[in-house]
């Protein structure tokens, strides 16, 4: 049974974190209109036409619709609570607030005197008392302020919303204590009082080592390609340290947190130059593998090459393409006139045309692997005699291939060496 509560709450935003919190919301008992602006979404909500790849969400969607507890609209009404969890996309390395400006404008016009505004999206320091505040101080009422970034990854992104340490920073302590309380319904982990900036920089902080870290990763890949180790061997035996933990290398860094968070941080800060400097050389693995590519097809003399690219999500087993390393892999071979076939099992909706694996694999003389999707793992190549294999991830093993097909990784690794 859902437990019913007086308070109506409206999320703004029906995307990867918008909705499901909307549905967290509704069954924890509060009545929720989840808003967004795209008329097509909200009317494909509304006739509860919602697919998705994410684990439990869609039984979550069905059940807050039956409770009667959620509904969608285009348009902003008055509520107690208006919770935004819109995009923030990086514009030539820096933040783009269009987003939060339009929804911040949307709550300002029913805003009511003891509101409490939360806001989810990822943003740079100071955003909340420098750019919200100033737009919903405008209407000159009393009204309560915080920040709770969301922490969640596509393909968990329910079990982490649930689970995950949360952090609210607020504007004052009523503000804490009417977040806290409303997070509470739903969140398991524990939830972590700050101020709003404090709250603002943690979320930045948390991508920002693990980009830092997954560069250095990228370097090691760099460095072994000269010196001829398998990197990621030399990783696993450097993590048995009990204060190393290195990540893997890859063919760059995608996703909507990861290539674009660390630009928020350092946005209009010359001190931050590793952050920065982590950033190009997440961003240069793309052209990098290209040469790589490139220098195989020359030693053959395969001058107009055929080529398969495996995956274009950004991470495994999703349908999420957002700032994917592999558009920058295929705009670069595109440029060199290579002919290529993409594919991807997840994926659904791609600026290019997406094929199935088979189709993909037939005629092609090579093939590189950018997403780690398990299917790829155990495929049975044999019956496709490519020339050679890019397995960016190092997921793959001779035995899967045809005896005609070269396996190359970075470091040129034995892959069978870690298995």
């Amino acid at each position: 049974l859902i437990k019913e509560t007086a308070l109506k709450i409206s999320v703004l935003g029906m995307g990867y974190m918008g909705l499901p919190t909307a549905c967290l919301l509704a069954n924890a008992g509060y009545k929720v209109v989840g808003i967004d602006i795209d008329k097509k979404k909200i009317e494909a909500l509304q006739k509860k036409k919602f697919e998705t790849t994410e684990p439990g969400l869609k039984e979550l969607f069905l059940k807050a619709v039956k409770s009667k507890n959620l509904s969608f609209s285009n348009q902003i009404q008055p509520a107690d609570v208006f919770l935004i969890a819109v995009p923030t996309p990086a514009k030539n390395n820096q933040i783009d607030l269009k987003y939060v400006e339009l929804a911040t404008k949307m709550v300002s016009e029913v805003l009511q005197e003891g509101n409490l505004v939360i806001l989810e999206s990822t943003v740079s320091p100071n955003t909340c008392t420098q750019f919200l505040k100033k737009i919903l101080d405008k209407k000159q009422i009393k009204y309560f302020l915080a920040h709770c970034p969301e922490r969640a990854i596509p393909g968990r992104t329910l079990y982490e919303i649930i689970n995950n340490d949360r952090i609210i920073g607020a504007l004052d302590d009523q503000s804490r204590k009417m977040t806290k309380e409303i997070y509470q319904s739903f969140v398991k982990g524990k939830i972590y009082l700050t101020d709003l900036t404090t709250a603002e920089t943690v979320k930045l902080l948390e991508n920002s080592f693990r980009d830092i870290n997954i560069a250095f990763a990228n370097e090691i890949a760099k460095i072994s390609q000269k010196i001829g180790i398998n990197p990621w061997e030399a990783i696993k035996l450097a993590n048995l340290h009990p204060r190393v933990n290195i990540l893997n290398p890859g063919p760059g860094v995608g996703g909507h947190c990861i290539p674009v968070d660390p630009w928020f941080l350092a946005q209009n800060h010359p001190e931050a130059k590793f952050i920065k400097l982590a950033r190009e050389i997440n961003d240069s693995m793309p052209d990098y593998i290209v040469k790589i590519l490139e220098q195989e097809f020359q030693q053959r003399k395969i001058k107009k090459p055929k080529i398969a690219v495996l995956g274009v999500a950004y991470k495994a087993n999703v349908d999420d393409s957002r700032e994917t390393p592999a558009t920058k892999i295929i705009d670069k071979m595109k440029k060199r006139n290579w002919q290529i076939k993409i594919t991807d099992p997840f994926v659904k909706k791609y600026q290019y045309p997406l094929v199935t694996l088979g189709k993909a694999l037939k005629n092609s003389e090579a093939a590189v692997l950018i997403t780690d999707h398990s299917v790829y793992r155990n495929f049975n190549f044999q019956k496709y005699p490519l020339k050679f294999i890019f397995d960016t991830r190092n997921i793959l093993t001779k035995e899967n291939l045809s005896p005609k097909t070269k396996l190359l990784t970075f470091g040129d690794s034995l892959n069978e060496d870690l298995k």
